[in-house]
């Protein structure tokens, strides 16, 4: 197998420190719609330019001159509005420097694995660590000219860091090119303007505690009546005292609701933000607010009635049973999605498959579900794959982060704990040790059922990780404690009872223990 890399300590994920739901603006009037259109324009310009001020000072931002911008844009609109767009602008930049600094990584893992295959004879086979030289004088040629390519836009790009200059689109860069091309996109200029306006409309308002219903700004009561405090110039179209317009729409949030009314009623601080759905033509409000981080259990209790160890794959999870000892027990599950369309079906099909998860794992009674530790950030460029570019689009639609953040979000709902693993050699040793002898005459046991429920030899704890496992079965095929090829009593083949696993020979989760 050559040399293991050190496998990482698996830990207990923290729960989600916030909570966002939303529901539909129904039966809205004429007029309504026309405030909020006027409204999140007004509000988006002035987004827009308080963002382009903000880029700007780039580096040299300090706190006061946070203050001057904030000041510059009350008369403009109110105190609590200009609050809510320089947070947003500052969030934005922030984003901007995250997204700019992982570009550069990018970049440079580019840059280095070019470097070294064209260092390379020509032809040259790589190895299991490094890959090898190209396979022609004339893809050698194109990869050193698109060296050239990356290097400059390397530079360029650690140009920009070092003076603090990002490259924002208010609207989204994707939806600005789409102007270019918009009959391949099937929109019309109208629609596209449509789209394009409403992305840069700008109507959110952060909560404050203490306030009646937990936000002045924006603000809906327990009964479900939304009321808007217009900015300054707009305070004509009022239709309620003090500058505010109340809308003709009754609000419900059906996910829960009860913790929203619960805060507002108390007057606890909730965030609030309208928007138009322009693909279906509604109106939507969500609310979010911060909740405490729940503490994390230990691990051994945890892992005190087994764990539901889990395999994620591109269009399912393969997920098994293990019992304490860290043996799979029954029969593997799989629970699958569809991951083509658009980014809402996407996302409905991921929370489905997680749902059904969540309800195997409380139906089984297990208080953890251990899942691989994934991140394909780095490992999808076509330098480090070449032509492999099916297995490129492959890893690049696994929803690795958006899975993990999901799944910590919905089990903290349920009491389940998750354990986040290392994803290293649990596909290879499950493939190599457990696929054949968890497989049955009425099962058929996968490589990704075996990662979900195998038993991984940990290196470097006095036994060979490379020596397989033997697996005995009872009267019904389901497998049972492991033990070693020959290692009883009487020799190999020797009956014996069912002994407590080493540690080298149990799952990763046990190796957290």
């Amino acid at each position: 197998m050559g040399e293991l890399r050190t496998v990482a300590v698996p830990f207990v994920a923290s729960g989600p420190t916030g909570v966002a739901i939303r529901t539909r603006l129904k039966d809205l009037a004429p007029g309504d719609e026309t405030v909020l259109r006027v409204v999140g324009a007004h509000l988006g310009s002035l987004a827009s330019r308080d963002l382009k001020a903000r880029c700007r000072d780039g580096l040299s931002h300090s706190g006061d001159l946070w203050a001057v911008r904030k000041r510059e844009l009350t008369p403009l609109s109110s105190s609590r509005w200009a609050g809510s767009i320089t947070k947003a602008s500052h969030d934005q930049w922030a984003l901007a420097r995250r997204c700019q600094l992982a570009h550069i990584q990018n970049l440079e893992a580019g840059v280095r694995t070019l470097t070294h295959r064209l260092s390379l004879p020509v032809g040259q086979k790589g190895t299991k660590k490094a890959p090898g030289g190209y396979r022609s004088q004339r893809e050698w040629h194109a990869k050193s000219r698109r060296l050239r390519v990356l290097q400059d836009r390397l530079t360029a790009a650690r140009a920009d860091r070092e003076a603090g200059l990002v490259h924002v689109v208010r609207g989204g860069k994707r939806l600005a090119g789409t102007r270019q091309c918009l009959e391949a996109a099937g929109l019309s200029e109208s629609e596209w303007r449509g789209r394009w306006e409403a992305e840069r409309w700008f109507c959110q308002a952060d909560g404050e505690s203490g306030k009646r219903y937990g936000n002045e700004t924006i603000r809906i009561s327990p009964d479900g009546e939304v009321s808007i405090k217009l900015p300054a110039p707009l305070t004509h179209l009022a239709n309620a005292p003090h500058g505010r317009y109340v809308l003709a729409s009754r609000v419900a949030f059906a996910h829960r609701g009860g913790e929203w009314v619960d805060r507002v009623t108390a007057n606890r601080a909730v965030a609030y933000r309208i928007h138009l759905d322009t693909g279906r033509d509604r109106w939507y409000v969500t609310a979010s607010w911060q909740i405490p981080v729940a503490q994390t259990v230990p691990m051994e209790a945890a892992l005190a009635q087994g764990v539901i160890g889990v395999d994620m794959n591109a269009d399912h999870l393969a997920a098994w049973r293990l019992d304490i000892h860290g043996n799979p027990t029954g029969s593997p599950r799989r629970f699958f999605y569809d991951l083509t369309g658009s980014a809402d079906h996407r996302d409905a099909q991921v929370r489905h498959a997680l749902t059904r998860l969540l309800h195997w794992a409380r139906a089984c009674g297990v208080k953890a579900v251990a899942v691989e530790d994934l991140d394909f950030a780095a490992e999808k460029t076509r330098e480090k794959h070449g032509r492999r570019k099916r297995f490129r689009q492959l890893i690049s639609g696994m929803p690795t982060g958006k899975l993990r953040a999901r799944l910590a979000s919905m089990a903290d709902q349920t009491g389940i704990a998750i354990i986040a693993v290392d994803p290293a050699y649990t596909s290879c040793w499950g493939a190599q040790h457990w696929q054949k002898p968890l497989t049955t005459t009425t099962r058929k046991t996968t490589r990704s059922d075996a990662a979900a429920g195998s038993g991984r030899r940990r290196p470097g704890q006095g036994d060979d990780p490379g020596q397989p496992l033997r697996v005995r079965r009872d009267a019904r095929g389901g497998a049972r404690e492991p033990g070693r090829a020959g290692d009883g009593p009487g020799g190999p083949g020797t009956r014996r009872g069912p002994r407590r696993v080493p540690a080298g020979d149990r799952k990763f989760l046990v190796n957290a223990r």
